[in-house]
């Protein structure tokens, strides 16, 4: 079976599957930057080297002038890394070398490009091929119901924006080139009707037990939001195909558990494939939260009933393997079964659905007590053929992710 990933330009034969690395710990590196775009072919950046690393930063000056303007405590910073952002922003980051890829949970850093996440960029950004074998699911486990019956994905009618205000999708560099998730605007409880929080699978963020944070991490909500054919893409503005903006991650979190266990291949990590990006506007925005611009954020539930309490979950992602291109969005409902990867670990909830590599990271939907949706999961793995999906239950550990992020921008 296949887990599922964020999508690269590189395909195998094999299955992806959305993960996170937990961050729970965090060095505060707000900084204000305004680089230049830095010309990059789509999806043909590939790195000789085998590691990532993600960095973050705000341009709050709004100029635009291509100047850097960073204190020198947080150059200083991101230079005991070996970051430097004169380098960086000419390409430097294209240069992967798994002895300098960041990988705790205090190490990440994401300074924003401007320009970087181009319409060509976006859309070349396939789905990486992570995979889940049988072998995975057998042994020693915890309760894990029969295998649902596939359900089609059905696609989201534009606007998106109008349908689905919260979604939308996670674009990234890997040392083997450009990758996206999907993501859904939440709540943040330290700003209230002024979230700026985003979350995804850890995987979308950190590379796990081999590897380290991403770069460039962005976020696009409603992307493609008139639900334009890849043929009526190849010529569409940048406002065409992120109307509301691009938004970079000047912070993300995902569980200890995903930093240490979390692999190519396999359900390590699995139950733990969670993340909480916090983002700010490329061009310094209007003054407005990511939530005031969409008009909208989902709660999150980490009280969920049993899985066999939930009547229904609905998953929302842009699927980038074939059949589909990653372009449109798509749903799936379905009544939840259990799966277990391991009997130390939480159980998975598991539903039906045709969604591929690029949904990834995509909220998984349910009613709370109140009759209200609430975030519930998110996509972790599915089989290689299709026809399931799987995210994680939240519980503690990833309130405990959440929270730390939320806290981290209480003040600002």
């Amino acid at each position: 079976m296949r887990s599922i990933r964020p999508s690269f330009h590189v395909r195998r034969d094999r299955s992806t599957r959305r993960r996170t690395s937990p961050a729970l710990t965090a060095v505060v590196l707000t900084s204000a930057l305004a680089l230049t775009a830095t010309a990059c072919n789509s999806g043909g950046d590939k790195a000789d080297g085998q590691s990532a690393a993600s960095a973050s930063a705000a341009d709050t000056t709004g100029t635009g002038d291509g100047k850097i303007k960073i204190p020198d405590d947080i150059r200083n910073k991101l230079k005991e890394h070996g970051i430097d952002i004169d380098k960086w922003k000419h390409g430097a980051w294209k240069n992967w070398s798994k002895d300098d890829w960041l990988r705790e949970a205090d190490d990440f850093v994401n300074p924003i490009i401007k320009g970087l996440w181009d319409p060509d960029r976006m859309r070349g950004a396939n789905d990486p091929d992570k995979s889940v074998d049988n072998n995975d699911l057998s042994g020693d486990q915890g309760v894990t119901d029969p295998t649902p019956a596939p359900v089609d994905a059905k696609a989201v009618a534009p606007t998106y924006h109008a349908n689905a205000a919260t979604a939308g999708k996670v674009f990234f560099d890997s040392p083997e080139g450009t990758m996206v998730c999907s993501a859904t605007v939440v709540e943040d409880p330290a700003h209230l009707g002024k979230s700026n929080l985003v979350w995804t699978a850890g995987h979308c963020v950190h590379a796990g037990k081999k590897g380290g944070w991403y770069r460039n991490i962005a976020f696009v909500p409603s992307y493609n939001d008139a639900g334009r054919s890849t043929a009526q893409l190849q010529n569409a503005t940048r406002a065409e195909v992120a109307p509301y903006g691009v938004y970079w991650a000047d912070w993300a979190q995902t569980s200890q558990q995903w930093i240490e266990q979390g692999g190519e291949t396999g359900g390590d990590g699995a139950p733990y494939d969670y993340a909480v990006i916090h983002v700010t506007p490329e061009k310094g925005g209007n003054g407005k939260s990511l939530e005031e611009t969409v008009g909208s954020a989902l709660p999150v539930n980490f009280n969920a009933p049993a899985v066999p309490k939930v009547p229904s979950i609905t998953a929302t992602g842009y699927p980038a393997a074939a059949p589909y291109d990653g372009q449109k969005l798509y749903r799936c409902t379905d009544k939840p079964g259990r799966l277990s990867i391991n009997t130390a670990a939480p159980t998975m909830y598991r539903i039906g659905c045709t969604m591929t590599g690029g949904s990834s990271g995509g909220g998984w939907v349910a009613a709370g007590s109140d009759g209200k949706p609430a975030l519930v999961s998110n996509t972790s793995i599915g089989p290689v053929t299709t026809g399931w999906l799987a995210g994680p239950r939240l519980g503690d550990v990833a309130k405990g992710v959440y929270d730390s992020v939320s806290k981290k921008f209480a003040g600002q």
